[in-house]
């Protein structure tokens, strides 16, 4: 793991809200559990905020992700949850002290902003991991896997054989997260390569047909022509119309990615499920797909 990005007891992590407004219960709970793995806690200034869906307006919420990134004695940010926003911050974010200082950046869904951007643009690794949000919700195995991944001890990922595996190992670098934010980074500035990497992603709530337009969206775009493998986390609640498009999230993906002699895992514990387990995005990882399922080990 690398150098600073390891929490030790008595540590310090900063709570934001920057996406969705939050229920103060949230924050009561999220503090407990923090103090309770040994660590403290910052609350930043957007946790009691609200401004129309948004933890405090764009300004608010900003220079409350900055203020975290730039004190180097937080060790650690956690986003109480997602929803939408985060995507109007950031373009006034300054990455120039966090690079000095690295530290966790955690949580999913819209934080795939700031993993695709702080894993491929700087360099450094984030957790793709539950947030304060669902942590009520979590099984006892998602939020373990938090703990060990925040202490720079990440453990492996399992999945049970799926119908549309593809076997095969490979060892590359993280990246991904939701596939509707990757989706809306295509042609901005914040695009990322996936070349050469291991794609993860997972989603929620959306028509299949979108499935079919983002994945097809990323291949044209190349995103999938040089990867050197993909995960695929759950695909939830998926809708569909009252004319049938003829294939679920997960076949749409198989169709779009069984010809690129890659492996492919499906089914495993991340994404909007309860079972949420922690991934390390930007390091190196280990794929392995077999007969008998799939295993994903930090490196």
């Amino acid at each position: 793991m690398r150098n600073g990005m390891r929490l030790l007891p008595g540590d310090t992590i900063g709570l934001v809200a920057i996406a969705r407004w939050v229920n103060p219960e949230f924050i009561e709970d999220a503090c407990r559990m923090i103090s309770e793995w040994g660590y403290q806690v910052v609350l930043g200034d957007t946790v009691h905020k609200k401004h129309n869906q948004f933890g405090g307006t764009d300004a608010e919420r900003a220079a409350d992700l900055q203020a975290m990134l730039d004190n180097p004695n937080i060790k650690g940010i956690v986003t109480l949850r997602g929803g939408y926003g985060i995507i109007r911050l950031i373009d006034h974010l300054d990455f120039t002290a966090f690079t000095k200082h690295p530290k966790w950046i955690i949580g999913f869904s819209d934080v795939t902003i700031l993993h695709a951007h702080i894993n491929d643009k700087l360099g450094l690794p984030t957790l793709h991991a539950p947030m304060p949000y669902s942590w009520m919700h979590n099984t006892p195995e998602a939020l373990l896997s938090l703990q060990h991944a925040l202490s720079g001890s990440p453990k492996p990922l399992q999945a049970p054989a799926h119908a549309l595996n593809i076997s095969g190992d490979v060892s590359a670098p993280l990246i991904g997260g939701n596939l509707s934010i990757l989706y809306s980074l295509l042609g901005t500035r914040y695009g990322f390569s996936t070349a050469g990497k291991i794609l993860v992603i997972e989603d929620l709530d959306e028509y299949v047909y979108h499935i079919d337009r983002m994945m097809m969206s990323l291949q044209l775009a190349g995103k999938l022509d040089h990867i050197a493998g993909l995960v695929v986390g759950g695909m939830t609640d998926m809708k569909d119309h009252a004319t049938p498009f003829g294939e679920d999230a997960e076949t749409i993906i198989h169709r779009l990615t069984a010809q690129l002699n890659i492996p492919v895992a499906f089914g495993m514990p991340f994404g909007h499920i309860d079972d949420n387990q922690t991934l390390v995005l930007g390091n190196t990882a280990r794929l392995e797909v077999t007969a008998t399922g799939s295993v994903l080990t930090a490196l």
